[in-house]
């Protein structure tokens, strides 16, 4: 299904443009007393390593930065809020209330993967109008991707079987809704979020808990209006009391169609496959097995033997499987001389000991070889020359202010197979290693 815009069913979309950080304003009110603010500018966002054991990172969150972008507006109420506390003078409010993103931003497309070093976003306009997207950008990136990259391992780990997202009760509302649409790119194949079914299009699913087992008199009422309810396609929950038993009840009263039990705690391979030979025995050989209750990718990976069918993933998915950031950066990486448009481009880039930069506007080229399989990201400051297998990951985004790259949140999930499919085999090991790939730097020169 189509993404839709965030903002899509409000006639009045909310202002992001204090969803950052109060430096991002006093900067901005420096360079205008300094008269640097117009001064042309590129950014980049880029991690300088992935987590820990991690092989790839998965870019997730373009969409909606791309809606949040068009919401960075100074309203009144924005505007009475920065000047009544004082954080903005009144000729930097002035700037504020006409301010429009007018610059351009390429980025790697949503589904795509990233690794130490990728250009994962540029953007180029003056400085002001760039360096206050700052904290946007990668609030939304930092999210989504680190939330897409776990979900990319713990699909891996599936090997085909489908994964429901559950986490919405153990983040905040909204972070739910984000995780929700980052996971189904990277090919989770449900979620239990309304919101993110709404907004995303993303398919929604999700039957009943153990309270509701708990409510009725017995198990088998509760079975009864379940399947009263929803039918016998079904998911019955049957780790309240006793397993064997409710296993039992289930298929009694469903018979052979019933479409799925769901096993939520206990020795999971165990109890899988002990429901399998009951279910089997009683002839619901059809009927799935559903787990679910703190899954990551290492538990299913353990479960690749077992007998079951699907896996419901919540609270590791929403936190990024222990690590909840991409560690993504947004650097200044070539600035102007002067306000003229014309005027050359400098080199930037931060010296420090532990986090030095590489300056220059970046182009990218994935090094591809004959037989389909990626070989070296190639990051340059020059013009990139591209082998006859190689593609180019940035694409553009925004042209003078306008969104161009939008599109479907179907055409990002299949990218991400696509992405992911390229890969060394070795990328898919869920053991300590390096990049899949490695990012290969070449300094030639500066392309404005």
């Amino acid at each position: 299904m189509d993404h839709a815009p965030s903002h899509s069913s409000q006639s009045e979309p909310m202002s992001t443009a204090l969803l950052t950080d109060q430096y991002e304003l006093t900067m901005l009110q420096g360079a205008l007393e300094s008269g640097t603010a117009d001064r042309p500018a590129v950014f980049e966002v880029f991690a300088r390593q992935l987590p820990p054991g991690r092989r790839y990172g998965v870019v997730a969150g373009i969409g909606r930065l791309l809606d949040a972008l068009e919401s960075f507006v100074f309203d009144d109420p924005a505007l009475a809020f920065l000047t009544s506390r004082g954080i903005v003078d009144d000729a930097t409010a002035g700037w504020l209330a006409k301010y429009r993103f007018g610059g351009d931003v390429w980025g790697y497309a949503e589904g795509d993967c990233y690794f130490p070093g990728s250009p994962v976003l540029v953007v180029k306009g003056t400085f002001a109008e760039a360096a206050i997207l700052e904290t946007l950008v990668l609030s939304v990136l930092n999210h989504d991707s680190a939330i897409a990259s776990a979900a990319a391992r713990m699909v891996s780990a599936a090997g085909g079987r489908p994964i429901i997202e559950m986490g919405s009760r153990r983040t905040h509302e909204m972070a739910a809704v984000a995780a929700a649409r980052a996971a189904y790119i990277a090919g989770f194949t449900t979620t239990s979020n309304l919101e993110a079914g709404r907004l995303y299009g993303v398919p929604t699913a999700g039957t009943a808990a153990h309270s509701f087992t708990l409510l009725h008199d017995n198990e088998r009422h509760a079975f009864q209006s379940q399947l009263a309810t929803l039918g016998a396609g079904t998911t019955l929950l049957v780790d309240t009391y006793d397993v064997e038993r409710a296993v039992r009840v289930a298929v009694e009263l469903a018979g052979p169609a019933l479409g799925a039990v769901r096993i939520d705690s206990g020795d999971l391979t165990v109890m899988a496959r002990r429901v399998r030979a009951l279910l089997d025995s009683l002839g619901a050989e059809e009927t799935r097995i559903v787990v679910t209750g703190d899954l990551d990718e290492y538990s299913i990976a353990a479960l690749a033997a077992a007998p079951v069918d699907g896996y419901g993933v919540g609270t590791s998915l929403v936190t990024g499987s222990g690590a909840p950031t991409a560690g993504l950066v947004y650097k200044l990486v070539a600035r102007g001389d002067s306000a003229d448009p014309g005027a050359p481009m400098r080199s930037v880039a931060k010296r420090s000991a532990e986090k030095q930069g590489r300056g220059g506007r970046k182009s990218v080229v994935r090094h591809i070889d004959a037989h389909g399989v990626a070989q070296a990201e190639i990051v340059t400051t020059g013009e990139s020359s591209p082998g006859p297998h190689d593609r180019t990951p940035l694409v553009p985004l925004v042209r003078e202010g306008a969104v161009i790259g939008r599109e479907p949140l179907a055409t990002a999930r299949a990218r991400h197979v696509q992405a992911l499919g390229e890969l060394p085999p070795t990328a898919l090991q869920l053991s300590r290693g390096d990049p899949a790939i490695p990012t290969e730097f070449v300094d030639t020169h500066l392309s404005p």
